[in-house]
């Protein structure tokens, strides 16, 4: 009786062992790696992975015989512990960063790389960096070395010279993967190219069969997305929800997701990604303020008639220019790699590292992408603030009032809601108190300063909120009153001259104020500090902001210049102007 040999599994783990060696990423999942192939991790199950590879070959060494599933499970199982037994290895996605060079995996099957230096770049048959594939990746095509692809690429796209270099600013910085990138939105009305514009971009960077995607409908299927690309575009954003915004800021900056294995109890699986992002949108409504902190948008422009080019025109042009594109984006790269290290920035905006990439930029090429991009960032700053109706009621009444300190329940009493009911609108004290906390960089990027770092000093120490608009912004607000605000003429300073001669005090009275008031004696009350009492709808601002009925002209001028906000938060008492010049939140008695 013969002897029996080795079992199928037995077969497959030694066939496995000859051909790859095995290692386990950082986030806990296996991949094979060809011992005499290009560098590219395979995972185990799935297109291109290492149990189809394996079953392939078993079957062309055997004469055709299948492994039987039950085999192949049993030997995955025993690659998997082999895999784990080893010390945990980075497995990067499109593009790396190894020491002080740039990666960027061709996606071809041979595992051609380019390396970009601050000396420029080559293409190796090799990557020095072990990379990952997916099904939602597309190869690059080679790169061309000595032709103008940053002029091809200008008459592909349709922008002003301002947006272009934005967005060349961007397509290079795409390409460093330690970094924060904003989202590049593409705005503007029907016609003006933004989807197809958006799909050229993100083909040059990490192309895909889907290069637009359109919006994700939970937090599990966009991280699915994100976890396979590089780079994504997300098409026809009408409307940003909460938790996408929230996603997308987390995409930015490195987000990670953490959830149960398939069909196990206590095991989980590990998503960590951080993304390069476009969007293309005609209006995407109002911006959470952190989102839009993390936005690059380029304004598009109608396409005249004349100049519409068709379809299958543009993706001729586009095909034979984009390996000239990706060529000069290569070049222009290493540039600023040669220039990072010696780039200091004197005023740091929000995403700092991709602030210094544009001003290495603008010091390669001579632009102003840095300039344009602060200059930019404040108009969607401007945007959010002007879409958040709690935001703009906000702003309205310290453009009218000026400094104002408070809690935030006495905030929500003297900002009037708008007419009904409002879903934005904060419903109390603590919603409201959260939502400055969200929008105090939008307010401070228009020259409001936010504080809430004081406290009452009464037993319930409640959160003291400061809000005063810089000197620049208070020459430029408006003199105009809203409906909830105190009339502009209770600002002016009041003639405090008793005895002076009539005429005189004539000429001296402001514009606009009725002789027998600018005349009236010294000890009579103010007619229009009693008019704000008395006129309807004041009564609840007056009991917290308003200006109380002055006993003679004087204080009344008084009262007018301090900040008709500023109350003491135990006893509700006017402070005293120069007690809060001093620092004083509250009177010392309290």
């Amino acid at each position: 009786m013969s002897e029996k040999g080795p079992s199928q599994a037995s077969q497959l783990v030694s066939m496995a062992k000859a051909g790859y060696s095995f290692v386990m990423s950082t986030d806990g999942r296996p991949y094979g790696v060809r011992r005499n192939g290009p560098n590219v991790a395979r995972p185990f199950k799935g297109r291109g992975g290492v149990r189809a590879a394996l079953a392939k070959q078993f079957t062309e060494d055997n004469g055709g015989q299948v492994p039987s599933a039950s085999a192949l499970a049993d030997a995955m199982t025993v690659l998997e512990g082999i895999a784990d037994a080893t010390d945990p290895v980075r497995v990067h996605l499109r593009v790396a960063r190894d020491q002080e060079r740039t990666v960027l995996d061709l996606g071809t099957a041979d595992g051609k790389a380019v390396i970009v230096t601050a000396d420029g770049w080559t293409i190796a048959d090799r990557s020095p960096v072990l990379f990952r594939r997916s099904g939602a990746m597309v190869p690059l095509p080679v790169p061309e070395q000595g032709t103008d692809g940053i002029a091809l690429l200008r008459d592909l796209v349709n922008m002003d010279d301002s947006a272009f270099h934005r967005l060349v600013a961007w397509l290079v910085a795409s390409w460093i993967p330690d970094i924060p990138h904003p989202v590049l939105t593409f705005k503007g009305e029907q016609g003006t190219g933004k989807s197809y514009t958006a799909q050229m971009i993100v083909n040059l960077v990490d192309p895909s069969p889907a290069s637009k995607r359109s919006q994700p409908r939970d937090i599990k299927a966009w991280s699915v997305q994100a976890f396979n690309s590089w780079a994504l575009c997300l098409d026809n954003v009408s409307v940003i929800p909460p938790w996408l915004s929230d996603t997308l800021c987390r995409a930015v900056t490195g987000d990670g997701i953490v959830d149960r294995a398939l069909y196990s109890d206590d095991d989980v699986v590990v998503l960590t990604f951080r993304r390069v992002l476009a969007m293309t949108t005609i209006d995407a409504g109002a911006l959470a303020g952190d989102l839009a902190e993390r936005m690059m948008l380029l304004d598009l422009q109608p396409i005249p008639k004349s100049a519409r080019r068709g379809e299958e025109e543009m993706d001729a042009a586009y095909a034979a220019a984009r390996p000239a594109v990706i060529g000069s984006l290569l070049d222009l790269l290493a540039s600023v790699l040669r220039e990072l290290p010696s780039v200091s920035l004197d005023s740091k905006p929000r995403l700092a590292d991709f602030a210094k990439v544009l001003a290495a930029i603008d010091r390669v090429t001579g632009w102003s992408t840095f300039a344009d991009y602060d200059a930019a960032a404040e108009s969607v700053n401007a945007d959010a603030l002007e879409g958040d109706p709690f935001g703009s009621a906000l702003v309205a009444f310290l453009d009218t009032h000026g400094a104002w300190t408070g809690t935030a329940a006495q905030l929500m009493d003297v900002i009037p809601p708008p007419d009904g009911y409002h879903p934005q609108w904060p419903k109390d004290a603590t919603r409201a108190s959260g939502r400055l906390k969200r929008i105090a960089p939008l307010l401070r990027s228009i020259g409001i300063a936010y504080d809430d770092t004081q406290r009452t000093p009464d037993r319930a120490r409640q959160r003291l909120i400061h809000l005063s608009p810089s000197e620049m912004r208070c020459g430029t607000a408006s003199a105009t009153p809203t409906a909830s605000a105190t009339p502009a003429d209770l600002h002016e300073p009041a003639d405090t001259t008793t005895d002076a001669d009539p005429a005189t005090a004539s000429a001296q009275r402001p514009h606009g104020t009725p002789a027998d008031a600018a005349d009236s004696p010294a000890d009579a009350p103010d007619p229009r500090a009693s008019a704000v009492a008395s006129a309807p709808g004041m009564a609840s601002h007056q009991s917290v902001h308003g200006t109380p009925d002055a006993e003679n002209a004087a204080d009344a001028a008084m009262h007018r210049t301090s900040n008709p906000g500023l109350r003491c938060p135990t006893c509700g008492q006017p402070m005293d102007p120069e007690l809060t010049a001093a620092g004083h939140l509250a009177h010392p008695d309290c």
